[in-house]
């Protein structure tokens, strides 16, 4: 079932989604399924996984010189869908991103996405490298979403990337995109990311999930705005509960949102982290409780670092 089909098909109002990451190289998948535990008793909708280009590394050789390599420290995406899909019987989401990418590995994992029976994406450029300045495609890559929306329109009207039709094509994907209530970082204004926001809605795109946010009010105000542009697709807000002394600069820094003065006020009265993760929690259920009851129907929880805290904020609003 779509994702658009889920969300609307659900009589009772509270539901909820959360994501997760696949296990890092050489790491069993003990822990990724402990998170998944803790949370299936609150019946989520479903489970976004997370996919993580390759990055730069630098390794020592004997001659005193350093060899720069490109690794993936956390592979693994389709299987880790795949793994939860059968262990659990929870729709998955894989993310499908441009960063790292080429055409072809995409063209590849739409074909294992398709053989596995998954059909719910969530198409994204992805994160700059990190030593790079600005986002740049590998060679053989995309720059941009809508390039990406393009290539997996192609696949559901059965056609490869280079044009080729498909000799036996399986169902079609649905896929949702990213967006930001408070302007993707690189965008030089809010207007010209919700552009692009409605571009991708024409391209296809059934469903949009936020960035995290602590302010409901910069939510409901995007949505406002989405609505008049004519973006009509669900808008699935995205929650973090703040966890620890640190993400007072951490989280503006890294996730380009601001703290309501509320919310920052209260953190530097918080001695500890223990402090500061009651205050997140408490945070995060007044936010969900007022997005509830402004009539949104999903939810969706960004668990890393914040399992336990998304359980309780949960177990208090569900």
């Amino acid at each position: 079932m779509r994702v658009v089909d889920l969300i609307n098909s659900q009589e009772k109002g509270k539901n909820f989604s959360f994501e997760v990451l696949p296990p890092l190289k050489g790491n069993g998948t003990g822990n990724l399924f402990a998170t998944i535990d803790k949370l299936r008793e609150y019946n989520p909708l479903f489970i976004n996984i997370t996919t993580h280009h390759s990055e730069y590394v630098y390794r020592e050789l004997d001659n005193g010189q350093f060899e720069r390599l490109r690794v993936r420290r956390r592979p693994g995406t389709v299987a880790i869908a795949a793994a939860i899909q059968q262990r659990y019987g929870i729709p998955v989401i894989p993310h499908v991103i441009c960063s790292g990418a080429t055409v072809e590995r995409i063209e590849y994992e739409l074909l294992d996405l398709q053989f596995l029976g998954i059909s719910n994406l969530l198409l994204l450029r992805g994160d700059k490298a990190k030593d790079d300045r600005v986002f740049t495609p590998i060679p053989g890559g995309y720059a941009h979403t809508t390039q990406l929306i393009e290539q997996v329109n192609r696949f559901n009207e059965g056609f490869f990337a280079d044009g080729t039709p498909i000799r036996h094509p399986g169902d079609p994907f649905g896929y949702g995109v990213a967006c930001y209530p408070e302007k993707h970082e690189e965008a030089p204004n809010l207007e010209m990311d919700m552009m692009y926001l409605k571009q991708k809605q024409e391209m296809g795109a059934q469903y949009a999930v936020t960035q995290l946010f602590y302010d409901n009010r910069k939510y409901y105000a995007f949505v406002e705005k989405a609505r008049e542009m004519g973006i009509t697709i669900p808008i699935i807000p995205g929650i973090k509960p703040f966890a620890k002394l640190s993400q007072l600069t951490v989280v503006p820094k890294t996730f380009h949102c601001d703290l309501p003065q509320e919310l920052a006020s209260e953190v530097v009265k918080c001695h500890t982290d223990v402090d500061a993760k009651a205050l997140g929690v408490e945070w995060a259920t007044h936010q969900c409780q007022d997005l509830y009851a402004h009539g949104v129907k999903n939810i969706h929880f960004y668990t890393v670092s914040a399992v336990e805290s998304v359980a309780e904020v949960a177990g208090r609003v569900l």
